[in-house]
């Protein structure tokens, strides 16, 4: 009696085990369900890296952000000049605002040119794939003085090395996964807004009042919101912008590194 009631026991303990490994595989493939599931939604917004490897061959793209008048366009020109123009095009953000001909000016000076959904994205990322793919473009025109897409293009095509700029360029994760190098440049606030204000004033015709209305009503919470967060995303982080001779002499090195390694994947 006693090994019969032994045995019953031991049998309901295996019954029960039996019962809670079930329970426990039906979770782990709920759960490996779930991740799939994520990861087959984020391969719909970035590249896979065999696919970047093959869109990028023999071509590098560095992307170069920061906040308004912090020095990029000067990091871009320096990198350019040191790997020889002949080799380098530099695509600016700035110009694929979108297409506002449908708003009068009034209506234009109005619009929040920080936020993110200010620019053509979809145009940008195209073609941005274009020139890796050793296609050419018709880069866009834009007049800030009327906050308008001219009807002209540039054309563009036969570049080895393209720098994107521009103050959101890292918030956007598909150009993200386009990037063989993620550079920000870090400038003090006061620094940026002195410089914004000489080129507003100087270069496009605006009025001081204007200037300092639009930096406190856009371009600061824009920059807290998204140009600062988007930071973490660099590569490499530059003081001083195109000061920092060590940091341009360091990125110059890098991007050689990758050309003569035969490929535009730096992974």
């Amino acid at each position: 009696m006693k090994a019969s009631g032994r045995s019953k026991t031991s049998v309901g303990a295996r019954a029960s085990k039996a019962s809670k490994t079930a329970h426990l595989s039906k979770v782990r493939k709920a759960s490996m369900d779930s991740k799939a599931g994520h990861r087959s939604r984020d391969r719909q917004q970035v590249w896979s890296a065999s696919d970047r490897e093959q869109v990028g061959s023999r071509r590098v793209l560095i992307g170069v952000a920061g906040g308004t008048a912090s020095g990029k366009t000067m990091v871009a020109d320096r990198i350019g000049t040191e790997l020889g123009t002949g080799k380098v095009v530099v695509i600016k953000q700035d110009s694929y605002y979108r297409n506002l001909s449908g708003l009068s000016l009034e209506e234009r000076k109005k619009e929040n040119f920080d936020h993110p959904d200010a620019f053509d994205k979809e145009l940008l990322y195209t073609h941005v794939r274009r020139l890796l793919g050793g296609g050419g473009i018709e880069l866009p025109v834009y007049d800030f003085k009327r906050h308008l897409r001219l009807k002209k293009t540039i054309p563009i095509s036969g570049c080895q090395i393209i720098i994107l700029e521009g103050i959101l360029l890292l918030y956007d994760p598909l150009l993200r996964a386009l990037m063989d190098i993620k550079v920000y440049i870090d400038t003090d606030p006061d620094i940026r807004l002195l410089r914004r204000i000489r080129r507003d004033v100087n270069e496009r015709g605006r009025t001081l009042e204007s200037v300092l209305e639009q930096y406190e009503n856009s371009v600061r919470p824009m920059h807290l919101q998204f140009i600062e967060p988007s930071k973490r995303y660099a590569d490499v982080i530059v003081p001083e912008g195109g000061h920092n001779t060590v940091a341009i002499d360091l990125l110059v090195t890098k991007i050689r590194s990758i050309l003569a390694a035969g490929t535009g994947a730096a992974g």
